[in-house]
């Protein structure tokens, strides 16, 4: 049941979507903490950028994150022109991209320059919501979103009442240790009052 919740989640909801194929990488740059503009950023980076990995599994997506608060939140998309797959096709030599760093937490894996026939569009993501950013990159890129199937729409429909029964049963578990604490409590006040009163005797 965990396994397929899972799965679920990251083949469903908000960044999940496929990209055109010009789409060579996507850079992300923001600041390790969600303070000064960087929450939207980092909520993204959690969040959506697992599913559109997941469904552009080919698609290099880097991030590096430094430790400058104040600096700029970015997201560098790297688009291939046209022209530059009708140069690739007829001379192979052409190199359709840049070597692609790692992602670093340490601020080293700035965005590349863009390789011949290559461009970039950049998102500024600094005090942006993670659903404004997601939107941006789909305009900017003209991807297409991925849509539950029927049956996983099902599927999430019976996961969640699943999760909704537990809150409950768990909210009726605590509601009855509470009680037997309480209880207790009071059964061990009686017996000191009651060992009291003897000794006073």
């Amino acid at each position: 049941m965990l396994t397929l919740q899972k799965l679920l989640t990251i083949r469903n909801g908000p960044g999940a979507a496929i990209l055109p194929p010009d789409v060579t990488r996507i850079h992300m740059e923001f600041a390790m903490r969600m303070n000064d503009g960087h929450m939207g950023p980092r909520k993204f980076w959690r969040d959506n950028l697992p599913r559109l990995k997941f469904w552009n599994p080919a698609v290099p997506m880097i991030v590096n994150r430094v430790k400058d608060q104040s600096g700029p939140a970015t997201m560098s998309i790297y688009i291939r022109d046209a022209d530059a797959d009708a140069d690739a096709d007829a001379n192979t030599d052409v190199p359709l991209s840049t070597p692609t760093p790692n992602s670093s937490t340490t601020g080293h894996s700035t965005a590349p320059p863009p390789a011949k026939g290559e461009r970039v569009e950049v998102i500024s993501m600094k005090d942006m919501h993670s659903d404004t950013i997601l939107a941006s990159l789909i305009s900017k890129t003209k991807a297409v979103p991925v849509l539950p199937t029927p049956q996983e729409q099902i599927q999430m429909e019976e996961l969640e009442n699943l999760r909704q029964q537990a809150d409950v049963d768990r909210a009726r578990v605590w509601k009855r240790v509470e009680a037997a604490k309480k209880e207790a409590a009071m059964m061990a006040a009686a017996r000191d009052e009651a060992a009291s009163l003897k000794a006073a005797m």
